[in-house]
C-alpha cells in the first residue's frame, strides 16, 4: 500500500470507525486514538478488530513523531 493510495481514504478503524494512517515502512494503519495497528498482509489491511494490536505508551509516542501534524489526534504532544 502506498500513501496515494485513494483506499486510504475510505479505510477506518473497526472500533471506534474514524480514520486510519499508513505507517511505512512498517506497512501497518495506525489509530492513534486508540493506539492500535492493523497489519497490512501480502497488500490486504487486516482490518478486523481481532487483527488490530495495542501498542505501548513508548510505541505510541514514536508514532506519534513520524506521523504528520494533521494526523495526530488534538490530545497528541507536538
Amino acid at each position: 500500500m502506498k500513501p496515494d493510495d485513494p483506499l486510504l481514504k475510505i479505510l477506518v478503524c473497526p472500533i471506534d470507525k474514524g480514520p486510519l494512517s499508513l505507517l511505512l515502512p512498517d506497512d501497518v494503519l495506525y489509530n492513534p486514538r486508540l493506539r492500535r495497528r492493523y497489519p497490512i498482509i501480502d497488500t490486504i489491511p487486516q482490518l478486523l478488530p481481532s487483527s488490530g494490536e495495542q501498542v505501548t505508551e513508548t510505541e505510541h509516542e514514536a508514532i506519534l513523531r513520524r506521523l504528520p501534524p494533521d494526523e495526530r489526534p488534538s490530545d497528541a504532544p507536538c
